[in-house]
């Protein structure tokens, strides 16, 4: 594949780039108090700023116990979080940063690996006796993925999943049901004009040679599943590397600013949804409810979250992952 690299990629530390939030998200501002000395907010060294980034890191759980959730109801497959940022604590914002931390000191900050694996119901309990011997989810990160352990699950995993969200509703965006028509600036390939607001997939530059090498090296497929609050898409990396390379899509530029007030550019791609597979769609909806954080000298930083919902995964989902195992070398 082909691939540059973005200027300053490799500038914030783990914890940092998880929560980043694209500047045209940053819609959320605290009124009617006096100035914070963020230095003092004691809360979270790294000055986690505003609701934002708290809402960014909740509405990640949020959309990968979703994901597995709807997998584990198939009756078929299994799914299991894999990734740094999936196996990290829950319901903890500090914990979670800790345990970043902790990755960091260990020279492993870096580590790039899918969100989740998705393996067949059979395999189920196999692959849970092979995590607890390991030390649970949690330390999966921290062991080699050469060890015969983890050369075993990745053995049994049908693919493995990036996980991406967006704080919208797919069916109510602008461009939604629009069809891909002739772009000039695509060369006449098919697309929609460049500020059309729809559901995509997000795939950032940064991540494109490490997700390849990955599959490549692991020889487990990747998807990306994008979740949206009432939909969800999918699409293999193989597809978007295909995209990317006949020019159907081109990167796009965008501000990303870190919880510690950092802003870098990088380029990310928009996958049409049109160009994925339908991954599933809300039985029900998720609640919004509010919530805060308290530090120990009595700041308070309110936000919102996501709590409950379902997804069902739908059959053209189902076929994708029937294919995957059915091809699979076990």
């Amino acid at each position: 594949m082909a691939t540059t690299k973005d200027a300053n990629a490799d500038v914030w530390p783990p914890f940092e780039s998880v929560l980043s939030v694209p500047d045209e998200d940053i819609e959320f501002e605290l009124r009617g108090h006096d100035d914070i000395l963020w230095s003092e907010f004691v809360l979270n060294p790294r000055r986690l700023r505003g609701s934002d980034f708290l809402m960014r890191w909740s509405q990640g759980e949020w959309s990968e116990k979703r994901f597995v959730q709807a997998i584990n109801e198939t009756g078929h497959y299994t799914a299991f979080p894999y990734g740094p940022s999936g196996v990290a604590p829950e319901g903890d914002v500090r914990a979670f940063e800790l345990y970043f931390e902790r990755l960091e000191e260990a020279g492993l900050g870096k580590l790039k690996r899918p969100d989740l694996l998705i393996f067949r119901k059979e395999d189920e309990a196999q692959v849970q006796q092979i995590i607890g011997e390991l030390g649970g989810a949690q330390e999966l990160p921290f062991i080699p993925e050469d060890h015969h352990s983890m050369v075993r699950i990745l053995s049994l995993a049908v693919i493995a999943v990036e996980c991406e969200n967006s704080l919208w509703i797919a069916k109510q965006m602008p461009d939604y049901g629009k069809p891909l028509s002739p772009q000039k600036r695509l060369g006449g390939l098919p697309g929609l004009r460049k500020n059309a607001v729809m559901p995509t997939i997000i795939i950032k530059q940064e991540d494109r040679l490490p997700l390849w090498e990955w599959q490549t090296e692991r020889k487990v497929p990747i998807h990306i599943w994008h979740a949206f609050y009432d939909l969800a898409f999918g699409i293999a990396l193989d597809e978007a590397e295909k995209l990317i390379t006949e020019g159907k899509i081109l990167p796009t530029a965008q501000v990303f600013q870190a919880p510690g007030g950092a802003t870098q550019s990088k380029d990310i791609y928009k996958f049409y949804y049109h160009y994925a597979y339908a991954l599933g769609s809300a039985t029900e909806e998720p609640t919004l409810v509010p919530a805060h954080i308290v530090d120990k000298n009595g700041h308070i930083l309110p936000y919102v979250k996501f709590e409950g919902g379902t997804l069902h995964i739908s059959s053209e989902a189902i076929r994708i992952l029937d294919k995957a195992s059915s091809t699979k070398r076990w």
